[in-house]
């Protein structure tokens, strides 16, 4: 017989636990569990009588103690004990293992090591075993490129360091039977996958799929993809040593997989795929449409360890976001720009018998909205499904807003009519609103592309976003001084609003090209 004992580290209790104990590469249990502790109850799993012990109820416990009696026809195998144990309904582990035990002939009767030679043989001695529960999965950079493919966003990033890294690794440990430790951990409010595919479009995948539950604990499946619809799920296969945990709202998972890597038209382990992350919510367990995917540039064989290098997003997708910069960081800026300080210039010359300010802004706006319009189709057009977020949501705002402006203006009443005055707020207001909300897009969207680890193109973005403000004040401050000036410095006023009006657009040009270039090499 042999005395086990569940112990937390100190100070981290726990609430619920199971025990069992099995022959290595078997998933039944084997032996029976005499009790030491009340807080514990013996159970039956796969018609054996005692054959687990789990918690009595959501009492603090900080260990757990039982015998455990091995059977009398007992095979020659090593015996593990498996765990998995219950901090709250949030932090939880799984598949946490003792070493491997077996009975020798010596003076102990009992060994903890690597399989024995010698028959097992039962003996009366009791023996302590103490199993701690790690933190999460033991999910590392550790030996990246030297024993094991690695594949992360953002690029090279740390999973121990960073709560915002998505990461998976594939070690192969034995080739010829096919072997493989993989691990993947990533935040997410419902899965993280990991897949092998034959081209960088979803559809003939063969996916492994970390996520919770209905019950809240984290379970490991395995599925084929067949394209957009949700994936087919397979039996779990010859999968073993199954580590998963959610901490933080970080989804972490381990295995070893013995399956044939497979997807149709390829067949192999040492084949080369592309690889694919995705990762998004579940419903009671049931995975839903992924938030964000990325995928290899190029086909891998796992059996060649490297650092793998993301894909590019498509051209179309840059195209969008392009689009959107020029629309509402340039042309819509100035259009605006030009209406709002339009007293300024109440003393330039007409221009076919409309006044200059008027001829820039309607030009400058309705390029924006057709290039909102434009901007908008590209990326449904190609990805042909909702992803991404709050990104999606605040472009529909943009292109809805844009199209009731658009709207506005058309049927706006006459200058001197006794409403114009509603016309000139709504407008104004409906316009800062949109602007508003384009940043919004553009920074969600930057954030969907930028795999670098600094987030360059966010803070780009962000000094951009600076650069206007302080041009805005700038332009107020001047338009309020006017108010309290003489007529005979107007004129000198008028030209000093040009020569601001004229920093503001070369500053904008030279953040739009640094951006434009940053997502041209995104």
């Amino acid at each position: 017989m042999k005395d086990f004992e569940l112990q937390a580290p100190a100070s981290i209790p726990f609430i619920g636990f199971l025990l069992q104990a099995r022959e290595v590469g078997s998933t039944s249990p084997v032996g029976s569990f005499d009790l030491t502790a009340g807080s514990a109850q013996q159970l039956t799993c796969s018609g054996k009588l005692n054959s687990a012990v789990s918690h009595r109820s959501e009492s603090m416990k900080t260990s757990i103690q039982a015998t455990w009696r091995p059977e009398d026809s007992a095979s020659e195998k090593p015996v593990q004990f498996c765990a998995s144990v219950v901090q709250n309904y949030k932090t939880f582990w799984v598949d946490v293992r003792s070493p491997l035990l077996t009975f020798n002939n010596d003076s102990t009767g009992v060994s903890s090591s690597n399989p024995p030679t010698t028959p097992l043989k039962t003996s009366p001695t009791t023996v302590k075993t103490t199993v701690h529960p790690a933190a999460s999965p033991a999910v590392s950079i550790s030996d990246c490129d030297v024993t094991k493919v690695c594949f992360s966003q953002p690029s090279n990033c740390d999973p121990s360091v960073s709560t915002d890294c998505y990461f998976m690794s594939a070690r192969v440990l034995f080739p010829s039977e096919g072997a493989v430790r993989y691990e993947m951990t990533g935040p997410s409010e419902g899965y993280i996958a990991f897949g092998f595919s034959d081209d960088q479009i979803m559809g003939n995948d063969d996916i492994y799929i970390c996520g919770t539950g209905s019950d809240g604990l984290v379970q490991l499946q395995h599925a084929f993809s067949t394209g957009r619809t949700a994936p087919q799920t397979l039996p779990l296969g010859n999968v073993s040593d199954v580590r998963a945990s959610v901490q933080g709202g970080v989804i972490s998972c381990s295995f070893t997989s013995m399956n044939t890597l497979s997807t149709v038209r390829t067949t192999g382990l040492n084949k080369s795929y592309h690889l694919m992350f995705a990762y998004g919510p579940s419903n009671n367990g049931q995975i839903q449409f992924h938030r964000n995917t990325f995928i290899s540039a190029e086909k891998i064989n796992i059996s060649l360890p490297e650092r793998v290098r993301k894909a590019g997003w498509p051209d179309i997708i840059k195209a969008h976001g392009a689009l959107m910069l020029i629309a509402w960081m340039t042309m819509g800026s100035m259009g605006m720009v030009v209406a709002r300080y339009r007293t300024r210039f109440a003393n330039a010359k007409k221009l076919w018998g409309k006044d200059v300010w008027f001829l820039v802004h309607v030009p400058m706006m309705s390029v924006t909205v057709a290039t909102t319009v434009i901007a908008f189709i590209l990326p449904f057009s190609y990805v042909k499904a909702w992803s991404g977020g709050a990104h999606p949501v605040l472009g529909c705002l943009v292109l809805i807003l844009s199209f009731i402006q658009t709207v506005m203006a058309l049927l706006r009443c006459g200058p001197q009519h006794p409403l114009r005055f509603l016309f000139n707020w709504t407008h104004a207001l409906n316009g800062l609103g949109i602007k508003a909300l384009a940043v919004a897009a553009i920074l969600t969207g930057l954030k969907l592309i930028d795999g670098s680890l600094d987030q360059w193109l966010m803070k780009t973005m962000g000094g951009f976003v600076g650069w206007e403000v302080l041009f805005y004040i700038l332009l107020n401050v001047s338009l309020k001084t006017k108010v309290h000036r003489k007529d005979a410095l107007v004129s000198k006023m008028v030209t000093a609003d040009f020569l601001i009006l004229s920093l503001f657009l070369l500053g904008n040009l030279t953040f739009l090209v640094a951006l434009l270039v940053g997502i041209g090499k995104s």
